[in-house]
């Protein structure tokens, strides 16, 4: 799983992550409420372990501000507030799971691993919509305003990814990482290619374009506003 880990306490924040990497987890750390508030928006995550009371943002803040955008991320929040009226106010404002502090780091990966277990069958899906292009996952078919469209596979996984990553700008790295699961010399033109014929196929024939092109970065795709 990767996990982001939000907390300002150095020692609680080592001890936590080295018992989350050696269970076999990969985790991200954020000293800090601003710092931890923009990984979370700008980074996916399996789940995050949220401390409630951080320097800049408040923990329940940075709770409420991440399910504003609709942000399903499984959160645990951690905090020495440990009295009842304190979790129903975590829980209430978007936590999935409150544990009090002091804690057995035991206990604290084992609910992790539990919420990402319900994240992941939570997000699991059939079908990927932006405007009107919808991606069909399980019968691997895609159609734009009710029209199909022929993809080859390689152009599929790309869809599948911008879609997956709505709004967010992907860079020519990661598709080649996630699509084609190793690197390329970073001068090949490759992944602008099969973007190319991907954009032809997906925006050429309609009105609006969805995938648009982030000038020395790569690509990102959304619905027309």
């Amino acid at each position: 799983m990767q996990i982001l880990l939000i907390e300002d306490d150095a020692r609680v924040a080592d001890h936590v992550a080295r018992g989350l990497r050696e269970a076999g987890h990969l985790v991200d750390m954020a000293r800090g409420g601003r710092e931890g508030l923009f990984k979370a928006a700008a980074e996916q995550f399996d789940a995050i372990v949220l401390d409630r009371m951080l320097p800049e943002i408040d923990g329940l803040k940075i709770l409420q501000t991440i399910r504003a955008t609709g942000d399903t991320t499984p959160v645990l929040i951690l905090s020495a507030l440990g009295d009842v009226d304190e979790r129903i106010k975590g829980l209430r404002a978007g936590g999935d799971d409150y544990l009090p502090k002091p804690f057995a780091l035991s206990e604290l990966i084992a609910r992790v691993e539990v919420l990402g277990r319900r994240g992941s069958a939570i997000a699991e899906t059939t079908q990927l919509v932006i405007g009107d292009l919808i991606v069909d996952l399980l019968g691997r078919a895609v159609t734009r305003g009710g029209r199909r469209i022929d993809l080859t596979q390689r152009e599929f996984r790309i869809l599948e990814y911008l879609m997956r990553n709505e709004g967010r700008v992907v860079t020519r790295s990661m598709l080649l990482e996630h699509v084609w699961d190793y690197s390329f010399d970073p001068q090949t033109n490759i992944v602008d290619q099969h973007v190319s014929r991907l954009r032809q196929k997906v925006d050429r024939d309609f009105p609006t374009a969805l995938i648009e092109t982030v000038r020395g970065t790569g690509y990102v795709i959304r619905a027309a506003a």
